[in-house]
């Protein structure tokens, strides 16, 4: 190991130790379970195995870099809610972010963790055997080498298992990086505490040129907690990525992008209105399409995405048929139809930008019949609607709730 890496490893792990992030008090857990994307089990479900998974089966989870556990617990709680047979294993590099992350779980009463210290590049080593789902988030671009970590997830990967990944997005982290380097410069030597004190005291001084203050999507500095502030402007070693650098990285280990997530942000026909443009658009390949709307947005700042080995990349997303069971994200199906019913557009912020998206005729209609147990057959039995015509009615709504990532689907 080069002398420049094994200090920048060393580095990294004193961060975390230091902070552990995201921070967390393991007494919310009797308050709230913490849910996002990738990993919520219906999520991964839907976009990984065509809905049909039965998580009352034996299902291997993989957890690589834990942290403070939000991805390890969240995917723990949801399968525990469905049995005995699923299992998660979590692996980080800090002592502290496990400690968090197991005083979580006890809180939950959670059994089905196997919790280790290490490194990802290490799972070789240690003899887990294949999972059929790994997470891995924020923890890829902080390796000297992502590629490297990526061939290590890949080879515990089962052959027909997906990955879950979240990684730094360029172009919404504008300004981060030149005030990384002048910190850089200006606390070299110095303690994690006296390096956090030195990051407050230059944030106060910025000019308001400064590309940091004028990146309305990057907030995380202004939270007040020092972790986030550290993990944000201090971090010894990260990089961000565009979204062709994303499908480059995943080509050479054989994988290819199932979706990003929420699939409306990476749709440039939501950014376009001249026509000819939007022709153009609408022209252009998945992956040229993608670039094009991160291009467009400008605040994208991080890439959460689902993918697969490319040979099973376009046939594991589940589809509108009549035997699948539609889900809320939120089970809020009364609440949801109701808004749906009083407004022709949807507006949606994300990361300080919005979209305005046209509500289909009936949406709310289609809406307050899901109740995570009828399937797409029994609702257009009770729409009293043949096949064709439910699918051109409520289909429309469906895309415009999974384009949102509000909506999955199952197998009944």
């Amino acid at each position: 190991m080069a002398k420049g890496r094994g200090r920048r490893d060393k580095a990294v792990k004193r961060q975390y130790e230091d902070y552990p992030y995201p921070p967390r008090d393991p007494a919310d857990e009797a308050q709230r379970l913490i849910e996002g994307s990738p990993s919520h089990l219906d999520e991964v479900n839907h976009y990984l195995f065509s809905g049909s998974r039965d998580f009352s089966k034996p299902f291997r989870a993989l957890v690589a870099g834990g942290g403070t556990g939000d991805g390890t617990i969240m995917l723990a709680q949801h399968l525990a809610n469905r049995g005995t047979a699923g299992t998660v294993t979590y692996i980080d590099l800090s002592t502290a972010s496990r400690e968090v992350a197991e005083k979580r779980a006890a809180a939950r009463g959670l059994t089905n963790i196997e919790f280790l210290t290490g490194s990802l590049l290490d799972l070789s080593e240690k003899d887990l055997g294949l999972f059929d789902y790994i997470d891995c988030c924020g923890v890829l671009h902080h390796l000297e080498d992502p590629s490297e970590g990526l061939k290590a997830l890949t080879n515990c990967l089962a052959e027909e298992g997906g990955m879950g990944l979240m990684l730094y997005a360029t172009l919404g982290r504008t300004g981060v990086y030149p005030v990384q380097d002048a910190l850089k410069a200006l606390t070299a030597g110095m303690s994690t505490t006296a390096q956090v004190k030195a990051a407050k005291a230059l944030l106060k001084d910025l000019p308001q040129t400064n590309w940091l203050l004028k990146n309305n999507s990057v907030g995380d500095h202004q939270l007040g907690e020092d972790a986030a502030l550290y993990d944000l402007l201090l971090h010894p070693r990260d990089r961000s990525y565009l979204v062709p650098e994303i499908v480059e990285l995943l080509a050479g280990e054989g994988l290819s992008p199932v979706t990003f997530i929420e699939p409306a942000r990476y749709n440039p026909d939501l950014l376009l209105k001249d026509p000819a443009l939007l022709k153009t658009a609408k022209g252009l390949d998945t992956t040229a399409r993608w670039a094009l709307a991160e291009k467009l947005s400008g605040n994208i700042k991080t890439h959460s995405f689902y993918v697969k080995r490319v040979s099973q990349a376009e046939a594991c997303v589940a589809k509108f048929e009549p035997q699948m069971v539609p889900i809320l994200k939120n089970q809020n199906a009364t609440e949801l139809a109701t808004a749906l019913d009083r407004q022709k557009t949807l507006t949606v912020t994300f990361d300080g930008g919005s979209l305005s998206l046209p509500v289909p005729d009936k949406a709310g209609g289609f809406v307050r019949l899901i109740d995570g147990k009828k399937s797409l057959s029994d609702i257009q039995s009770e729409m009293s609607l043949n096949w064709a015509n439910f699918r051109a009615q409520s289909g429309p709504a469906y895309k415009l709730l999974n384009d949102l990532n509000l909506m999955w689907l199952r197998q009944s």
